[in-house]
């Protein structure tokens, strides 16, 4: 089993920064991917970024290219998310979310791990 959990939302104002971070647990995977999604309300859950095990490979949404930036710290079990230039419509609830071996991709589907959420408001 991998655990994850998710921590760093909060209220920000528009055009401001937040990181989220995602600790890592259990059992690990190396050919796996952590990838984060998140889910507006009255909405479908949707991805955001994910990243392989070394780091050297990333996939982002469109929506979120050249704001957020995903990334990992092995040593620490830790995957982040860096998001700047925040706007309203990125409120929601971000989760963190782990695919088993050989697996990757952007559907929640491919992913068989799941954190809590934490959640992120941004005020106009």
């Amino acid at each position: 089993q991998v655990q994850l959990v998710e921590s760093g939302g909060g209220l920000v104002q528009a055009g401001e920064s937040l990181r989220l971070d995602c600790a890592v647990s259990g059992r690990t995977f190396i050919n796996s991917f952590v990838g984060w999604f998140r889910q507006a309300p009255w909405k479908e859950r949707e991805f955001v970024a994910t990243i392989n095990w070394s780091g050297s490979i990333t996939y982002y949404a469109d929506s979120v290219k050249g704001r957020f930036t995903i990334s990992r710290a092995n040593a620490r079990n830790t995957v982040y998310l860096q998001m700047t230039s925040l706007k309203p419509e990125n409120t929601a609830i971000y989760y963190c979310a782990a695919t088993r071996p050989f697996f990757r991709g952007t559907d929640p589907n491919d992913y068989s791990y799941w954190g809590q959420g934490t959640q992120v408001t941004v005020s106009s």
